[in-house]
């Protein structure tokens, strides 16, 4: 099984960014995703840039993958998804069906998650215009997937999302420039004091969800590192884990050790909170609302 680090959904410093690849390069993923898919607005690195970090990963023994953004809103938009699928050094993970037309029939690519690939059907379909990895929605449940993996078309993985705080929705308002009173076109930027989403509350003082520009996340955290004989039983190939401020690195080392096991370690959960910026959840990988908490039975 192997270890995928997803798009940076956040924005920070160019030079934080250039700092965070170099370290993920020394690390045991196997696979990194690359370039800006939340909002177009987000211009601390150029396209040449993530080609730059793209070529470092390769000569450091990983599969970088270039990513498109997930909702296209203009005409300048659409030109530069049309610009990162043209460039062939690299594979490419679509976000959206137009990123998926322009590479369907030419080239192999991934399907993103936000494609909503929920049945035999529409994988088959998605694997006959080229997909040679697809990744699980978020919000589908492991008896579902195992039943689906069993008729998949030959040849295509399937990837995971297994830690990070999930993507649950894309907006064409800003809701971090709104919080602030701006508006979308004169943000300044705002949410790059936000290196890991702005998080709400209830009334009740309750974590409830983090908004990141454009996009809603979940407050809490989704991890799958407790479940991994379920991941290996359905026959997922890669996980992905996705990027945060810090201790990035020691989560990478805890699925590393959990992929890695014999057996599986009931505690692994657990001792991964310190470095988590919020609780675990994974309920909807158990067929259960998202922010609920299955936890492995102790040994």
């Amino acid at each position: 099984m192997k270890l995928a680090l997803g798009p940076l959904q956040y924005y920070w410093h160019r030079d934080t960014v250039f700092e965070f690849y170099q370290q993920m390069a020394e690390s045991p993923v196997d696979i990194v995703y690359l370039g800006e898919a939340v909002c177009s607005r987000r211009r601390e690195l150029r396209q040449s840039d993530w080609l730059d970090i793209a070529r470092m990963l390769r000569d450091a023994g990983k599969q970088a993958v270039m990513s498109t953004m997930v909702l296209l809103e203009s005409t300048s938009d659409v030109a530069d998804m049309h610009k990162i699928v043209r460039d062939e050094e690299f594979l490419i993970e679509a976000n959206d069906m137009g990123a998926v037309h322009k590479l369907a029939g030419k080239r192999p690519f991934v399907a993103g998650p936000q494609l909503n690939l929920f049945n035999a059907d529409s994988l088959a379909w998605m694997a006959g215009l080229g997909a040679s990895r697809w990744v699980m929605p978020l919000e589908m449940k492991h008896s579902d997937l195992a039943v689906l993996l069993q008729t998949r078309p030959a040849g295509l993985e399937t990837e995971v999302f297994a830690y990070g705080r999930m993507p649950l929705a894309f907006s064409a308002r800003c809701f971090t420039a709104r919080h602030y009173n701006l508006p979308k076109d004169d943000c300044g930027f705002r949410c790059i004091e936000h290196p890991d989403g702005q998080l709400l509350q209830t009334r009740e003082k309750e974590s409830f969800l983090v908004i990141n520009g454009i996009q809603t996340q979940s407050a809490k955290v989704h991890n799958l590192v407790g479940d991994m004989p379920a991941l290996r039983a359905a026959g997922v190939d890669i996980l992905r884990i996705s990027p945060q401020s810090q201790h990035t690195d020691k989560i990478i080392a805890a699925f590393d050790a959990a992929r890695r096991a014999a057996q599986p370690n009931p505690a692994a959960l657990q001792a991964m909170r310190p470095f988590m910026p919020e609780a675990s959840c994974n309920g909807y990988w158990h067929g259960r609302p998202g922010l609920d908490l299955i936890e492995p039975a102790l040994a």
